[in-house]
């Protein structure tokens, strides 16, 4: 069986490939855009023009978990995500609650939110896989390894792909054995938290090893630091806002590996790769529980999961 919610995005796709998540962070200290969406309006303004541009879900979150990043309080957190939340979805938009409380999870799928993405997999809050078991609601299990302030000390791996896969299974294992059913989760292999560039690398030539645990699998690359670096001497990174067309490059990855969804800051860079991974015949996208591939032609067909 498929989880209602990622069966209405499977028939709302108008393309084939990964389901596209814009990015809404409603922070003053997000390290991409922290400030520009801190005001409730102009939040859902932009959650509004992201899926007008082509994203089927809305990430709203009230937390950045950039590396060094100091926690807003619970009230706090409230404050700046439930008004942005039930705007979007009361003019029909499908969001995602972006958060590691489940005080916050439970207000914004009260407010109307239908996902919840836990950075921490539900490690963070005792509370959260209760909440996850009684609320049915899907649920992005990320791979994590602790909080934003030590996290990189912890980026230690013989076999980042594989130790990533084994601790995923740990966390999908505790959160049905907490009543969770297993049509409710997403996996994320957490690009970026507790890895240097080179496991994020791996990681992305790995994906399809995350993609055959059996589970919808959300990848999170977008101007990243990684990203910025690649292919540039020290001191001529890419800007933040110069990442799309790399980040639009992973995405067109994703899109080959047979991911399911790809969380984004600039969803038309990202619609356009994936339209023309589709033209290529390249996409395997893991939506409604099958995967499908795309010919040439921009039709989908059932292929094999590998």
């Amino acid at each position: 069986m498929t989880h209602p919610v990622l069966a209405q995005l499977a028939a709302t796709a108008d393309r084939p490939g990964p389901v596209v998540m814009g990015v809404v962070n409603v922070t003053p200290d997000s390290f991409s855009d922290g400030g520009r969406w801190i005001e409730s309006d102009a939040a859902v303004a932009h959650g509004r023009q992201l899926a007008a541009d082509g994203a089927l879900v809305v990430d709203v979150g009230g937390e950045s978990t950039r590396p060094g990043a100091t926690r807003p309080s619970t009230d706090e957190e409230l404050r700046r995500v439930v008004p942005v939340v039930e705007a979007l979805a009361a003019e029909g938009v499908v969001v995602s609650v972006d958060t590691m409380r489940a005080e916050v999870a439970e207000a914004a799928l009260a407010a109307g939110g239908a996902i919840i993405n836990d950075v921490s997999g539900g490690l963070a809050d005792p509370q959260m896989p209760d909440l996850v078991a009684r609320s049915g609601a899907p649920f992005v299990v990320m791979h994590w390894r602790g909080h934003a302030h030590d996290m990189q000390t912890r980026a230690h791996y013989d076999d980042v792909v594989g130790e990533v896969c084994s601790e995923l299974t740990e966390r999908v294992d505790a959160l049905l054995a907490a009543g969770a059913d297993r049509e409710q989760l997403v996996l994320d292999p957490g690009i970026g938290f507790a890895k240097t560039a080179e496991h994020n690398w791996q990681l992305l030539a790995g994906l399809e090893q995350v993609v055959d645990l059996g589970y919808p699998v959300l990848l999170g690359t977008s101007r990243k630091g990684f990203l910025g670096k690649v292919g540039r001497a020290e001191g001529q990174e890419r800007a933040l806002d110069a990442r799309a067309v790399v980040t639009a490059a992973t995405s067109a990855r994703a899109a080959r590996a047979g991911v399911w969804c790809v969380r984004v800051h600039d969803v038309v860079a990202t619609v356009d790769a994936i339209d023309v991974a589709a033209a290529l015949g390249e996409v395997r996208s893991l939506r409604d529980g099958r995967c499908a591939t795309s010919s040439g032609n921009g039709e989908s067909g059932q292929g094999e999961r590998r």
